[in-house]
């Protein structure tokens, strides 16, 4: 959270990381539950490593000076799986078009710089089915290439359902090829 103050105004900004637009919508609900006397609560986010599920509001600001701003920030930061809602209590003057896009472009910048980010690898993911014995040479293949381990299952014969980084697939799919009796199945 972070605060922007202009002109009596108060532009309070908070930052999420988010999975969902279900998600987006709860930390919404919840702040228009804790600021009810706030004029405006605009807000953008953007979701996916492609990019394409984004969403802005302007919540009754004029077209463009709110939503807008806040989404360009995000993005300018290179950021995916991330929310910025920005509450705006009115101070009784009229900052004008430009005074709101600095406004919320500032207090997004604001929340985000204190906002820890986390970098996580994009990864597809792998079942492997193979017999108990051959557990050690398959764990070392999945530690070789940073693959994340997601579900595991170990019997006589082992299920183990993993995360594999993007970067390495070829490679990983490559040595674990190599090892005879390992089903490999995406998804």
């Amino acid at each position: 959270m972070a605060e922007f103050k202009d002109r009596g105004s108060r532009f309070i900004a908070y930052a999420y990381p988010i999975q969902s637009v279900e998600e987006f919508k709860k930390r919404i609900k919840e702040l228009k539950e804790e600021h009810p006397k706030a004029v405006h609560h605009c807000f953008a986010y953007r979701l996916g490593t492609d990019g394409n599920n984004f969403r802005s509001g302007d919540d009754g600001e004029p077209s463009g000076s709110a939503g807008k701003p806040i989404l360009n920030t995000i993005d300018s930061k290179g950021l995916t799986n991330t929310a910025v809602i920005v509450v705006r209590y009115f101070g009784g003057t009229l900052l004008g078009v430009p005074g709101l896009i600095n406004a919320y472009k500032t207090a997004t910048s604001f929340a985000i710089q204190l906002t820890p980010i986390i970098q996580k690898p994009i990864v597809q993911d792998y079942t492997l089915e193979f017999a108990y014995d051959l557990m050690n040479e398959v764990m070392i293949v999945v530690k070789k290439f940073n693959c994340i381990v997601l579900h595991n299952e170990m019997q006589l014969f082992c299920n183990l359902k993993i995360g594999v980084p993007k970067a390495e697939e070829p490679y990983f799919l490559q040595r674990i090829g190599d090892l005879h009796g390992v089903e490999v199945r995406k998804g």
